[in-house]
Formats: structure tokens, C-alpha cells, sequence
């Protein structure tokens, strides 16, 4: 059987076939490729494993967990000044949410109109211990647990109260004197004193005291206030009021308290005794930020 020719043409090497031919160009790409490159990329892996081998390796920077800088992340701060503290006791044995007392409805005003940098809270009198340890709570301002000298001395503090709740805001007082804790002002409405209620006079931590009383009838309040020590406290007066020719609407106590204790909770439902309480107390309050309509129609 003749064999196929065969031409060694120019270069030496000629196949006839074209898939001889096809086969001897790849070879030579493929030399080539290896030559400038030094390897050849795996077709198997994706695009992007593809660039990254073709890539030369990254160089080692030597960095490690115990090498890269710490990361604080920040603490919320305790405000720098507590809230202006309004502690109000009711009379008798009242329960804090008996909104018919002006007590729990003057509380709720203040909450109502100073939402921001004051707290306003009415508690029974018998639960003076529990008001001690709320004043505490809000005069710790790094939250440790314990009041420094510093957060004592920005206390900002108002004690107000009717008849056994009176009695319990001069008690208040010395307990936070004993505390080293400053009062700005004591209000007392009628106060009747409680039986072991000790000293009746304002302590000398309490800046301002100021006493509102009736005469009339079983129950009714001293006619005056002293401080301890005149130096420190100033009385800013005593007020009397007097029913018997002005009644004020009680309609809505009990029976036997209008039969028995008529001027006693005269005084304390007189809305011209607790609109001057209120105006004592608002002026020892930071003022609010208040914005008309028209300043915002302005804006837009």
C-alpha cells in the first residue's frame, strides 16, 4: 500500500491534514502562553478565581488580633444635672391616685408642661421612705450606685404637702439634710403634725419655706412656720384663709370628711391656694422650650 506523500516544506515538519495542522498550531500558542506567563489559568475555576490566581500574592503586612488597635466603643453619659425633683404627700390616707385631691392633680400638670428636666411625683405619707429612695435613684447620675458630694449639691429639690402630707414634707427635709442634700423649697398647705413627727421646724438645708393655713374647725393647720436657722431659710410668709363667708365646692369627698374636716379640705380644693403653689413652684422650674405656629409657618 502506497504510503501518503509527505513534504517537509519549509520548516522541516508539513502535515497534509488539517487536524494535524490544527493540533501543531494549539501546541505552539500553548508554548508560547507558558513562555510569557509562566502558567497557564485553570479554565475550570469561575471568572473570578481565574483573576485572582493569575494575580502575584499579596504581601504579608504581619497584622494579627493582638496587633490591631483596640476599638472603645462610647458610654452613654449621665446628664450632667438631674431633673428639678417635685415631690408632693398627701393628707390623711389618700392613695397617690385619687386624682379628686389637688396633690395628684398639680403633679400631673407639671408632668403635662415640663416634660423635659423636671420629675413630678405625689406619694402617700406613709411612704416617705419610698420617696427617699426615688430622690436618691435620680440625684445618682453615673448610675454607681451611691450619691457623691457632687451629685448632692446639684439637687434641685421642691417638697410640698397638705395637713399629714405637710407634716411628711418637713420630715422629708430633715432626712435629706441628714443626707447632706439641699432643698430649694418647702410648701406647706395646712399641716397637721403626725404623732412622732419630731422637730416641727424647717431645717437648715431648706432654702425657701412658705405655710398656707385655716383656723376653722377640727382639723386645721399652725399659724406659723420657723426655721431652725433664720440664717439659711427664708419664710417666705404666712398665709390664712378663711371659709366661712367663701366655701369652696367639695362636693366630690366623702361625706363624712365635708361633715368633719369642712375648712380642713376647703383649703386643700381652693384653686386660689394651689394656683399660688403652683406659680411658687414653676418659678423655681428651667423654662420650656416653646415654639408658636407662626415661627413654623415661617420656616416652611
Amino acid at each position: 500500500m502506497p504510503l501518503k506523500s509527505f513534504d517537509p516544506g519549509p520548516t522541516g515538519l508539513c502535515f497534509r491534514s488539517p487536524r494535524a495542522r490544527r493540533m501543531l498550531l494549539l501546541s505552539t500558542l500553548a508554548s508560547c502562553v507558558f513562555v510569557v506567563f509562566g502558567s497557564l489559568p485553570c479554565t475550570a475555576m469561575p471568572r473570578q478565581e481565574q483573576a485572582a490566581a493569575a494575580l502575584p500574592p499579596r504581601p504579608t503586612i504581619g497584622i494579627t488580633a493582638d496587633t490591631l488597635p483596640s476599638v472603645k466603643v462610647p458610654v452613654a453619659q449621665a446628664p450632667a444635672t438631674p431633673p428639678v425633683i417635685v415631690i408632693g404627700f398627701l393628707g390623711g390616707h389618700v392613695k397617690k391616685n385619687n386624682a379628686v385631691h389637688r396633690e395628684v392633680q398639680l403633679a400631673a400638670h407639671l408632668r403635662q408642661n415640663h416634660p423635659e428636666g423636671v420629675y413630678a411625683q405625689v406619694f402617700q405619707n406613709s411612704h416617705g421612705d419610698r420617696a427617699f429612695k426615688e430622690i436618691e435613684r435620680l440625684l445618682d447620675a453615673n448610675h454607681d450606685g451611691a450619691m457623691s458630694p457632687a451629685e448632692k449639691q446639684h439637687a434641685q429639690i421642691i417638697l410640698y404637702g397638705h395637713s399629714w402630707g405637710a407634716s411628711e414634707t418637713v420630715t422629708m427635709a430633715r432626712q435629706l439634710q441628714t443626707a447632706g442634700i439641699p432643698v430649694l423649697l418647702a410648701i406647706l398647705v395646712d399641716r397637721v403634725s403626725k404623732i412622732g413627727a419630731g422637730d416641727p421646724r424647717i431645717p437648715a438645708n431648706v432654702a425657701q419655706a412658705v405655710n398656707f393655713y385655716q383656723l376653722d374647725g377640727l382639723l386645721h393647720g399652725r399659724a406659723t412656720i420657723r426655721a431652725a436657722d433664720p440664717a439659711s431659710t427664708e419664710i417666705l410668709g404666712n398665709y390664712r384663709f378663711d371659709y366661712k363667708d367663701n366655701p369652696v365646692d367639695c362636693d366630690q369627698y366623702p361625706w363624712y370628711a365635708r361633715l368633719f374636716m369642712g375648712p380642713h379640705i376647703e383649703i386643700e380644693n381652693d384653686p386660689r391656694v394651689w394656683n399660688q403653689v403652683e406659680a411658687l413652684i414653676r418659678a423655681k422650674l428651667p423654662p420650656q422650650k416653646a415654639v408658636s405656629t407662626a415661627l413654623l409657618s415661617q420656616a416652611q
